[in-house]
């Protein structure tokens, strides 16, 4: 396939897309333990990682269009800071990309259980992860197009929520307007006290995972230069919907209300006793999650094709066993990690959303991680460029580091640890045995 047929997108399709991708049950299901946390100031949380998302993102921005590159990110670490750099950006964004299918998996399988209360939470997500192979098996050639769709059907689900919640203040609904409960303290505002408020920032910066995609798919592009305002206009729309969804949410109903097996905005809703609410938006979250649990299948991969090929993976993944274009091989780790998911939900079937989204949300904060360093050591940027980077690495910090004073979600950030410890002594040993025999 040529240039001229790769490069067919316009910078909105990409917003979509990059959209899909970013919206998903991290937000629906995801943004009520951070709620639990923190309280009303949720919403101030959202805030300050939509200005760290931002950062980073034109970061990434500025760097595809000085140089475009199949690798992203990953390609940018290795220029910046050796191979060691770009195979543990690899395989970190591989890892990660694992949990999150596991968080989505068991996100749908917690609301599938609105519908089904007593079926256990292993079976569904057993049910989703078969589902899922298959429909990767099937096929993908129009996935772009099905993601556009999809990445609609998610935004229209949260601006009914805000339209519905809107009338339902206003007494259109039921008749009767009700006040917006607005804390008049600081005790009311942050619930949960400064570390509930700490705790609560992975959470947010969780609900804005997926950015990275734009920085990958930029080569599709018609006009390379076009992602920065494909990831802008995106990360602007996200920003006012989540803030206006999420402050509505919270300003309904009293926080003990809210239950972290149920989507904040079904919660929200309940008083207004509309019996078809809960309904359709489990069903838009659902239909929606199990696409881009999907997608981020495919995407591992063949995310892990190219480390074989670039000989930061076993040589056996990028062997061509192929079926429909996918390779098979490739395909089995990423199953293998969907059935570690299964497992995990069997074993530890109570606080598993929690531990598997924290990691999650740790392990992908680290690769933006990388992204910052490799733009202040690749671009040339001015003093006031630098201060913002770092500006962008505290927010980062705070949110990794927030998870250690919550201990319903401590367990998390000792998996991502671990992972991104073992991941970065493999490197180290990778890169001395590169220089040895250069």
């Amino acid at each position: 396939m040529d240039k001229s047929e790769v490069k067919k997108m316009t910078w909105w399709q990409l917003s979509l897309i990059g959209g899909g991708c970013t919206i998903g049950t991290g937000y629906f299901l995801g943004s009520t333990i951070g709620i639990q946390l923190t309280g009303p100031s949720i919403v101030f949380s959202f805030l300050l990682a939509a200005i760290g998302t931002y950062i980073v993102f034109q970061l990434l921005a500025k760097m595809t269009a000085a140089d475009p590159q199949k690798g992203s990110f990953c390609y940018y670490a290795s220029q910046a800071f050796g191979r060691w750099a770009g195979f543990s950006c690899g395989w970190n964004y591989w890892v990660s990309s694992i949990l999150i299918m596991g968080s989505q998996l068991t996100a749908l399988s917690i609301l599938s259980q609105f519908w089904f209360p007593h079926i256990p939470l292993w079976v569904f997500a057993a049910g989703y992860a078969i589902l899922a192979i298959i429909v990767v098996l099937a096929g993908t050639e129009k996935f772009d197009q099905v993601e556009n769709l999809l990445a609609v059907i998610k935004a229209a689900a949260i601006v009914m929520f805000i339209i519905l919640a809107i009338a339902g203040l206003i007494g259109i609904i039921d008749g009767k307007s009700y006040d917006l409960s607005i804390p008049n303290n600081f005790d009311g505002y942050f619930a949960g006290g400064l570390k509930g408020f700490w705790s609560s920032l992975i959470y947010a910066f969780y609900a804005f995972g997926g950015i990275e995609v734009i920085g990958m798919m930029a080569m599709q592009l018609k006009k390379t230069e076009d992602a920065t305002k494909a990831g802008s206009i995106m990360l602007l729309i996200l920003t006012i919907i989540y803030v206006l969804s999420i402050g509505l949410a919270v300003t309904t109903v009293e926080m003990e209300v809210f239950d972290h097996k149920e989507s904040p905005f079904v919660t929200a809703m309940k008083r207004y006793h509309l019996s078809f609410f809960p309904h359709v938006f489990n069903g838009a979250i659902i239909i929606a999650g199990f696409s881009a649990m999907a997608a981020a299948l495919f995407g591992v991969t063949n995310l892990l094709q190219s480390l074989a090929e670039d000989s930061d993976a076993p040589k056996f993944f990028a062997k061509k066993i192929k079926y429909k274009e996918l390779p098979m091989a490739a395909m089995g780790l990423g199953a293998a990690g969907l059935l570690a998911s299964i497992i995990t939900a069997l074993l530890l079937p109570g606080r598993i959303y929690e531990y598997i989204t924290t990691a999650a949300g740790i392990l992908l904060l680290f690769n933006w991680l990388f992204i910052i360093f490799s733009a202040m050591k690749i671009l040339k940027q001015k003093a006031w460029a630098r201060v913002i980077a770092v500006i962008a690495v505290v927010f980062i910090f705070a949110a990794v580091t927030g998870t250690w004073f919550e201990h319903t979600i401590r367990p998390g950030l000792y998996v991502s640890l671990a992972i991104a410890a073992l991941i970065g002594a493999v490197a180290i040993m990778i890169q001395k045995k590169h220089t040895k025999f250069q």
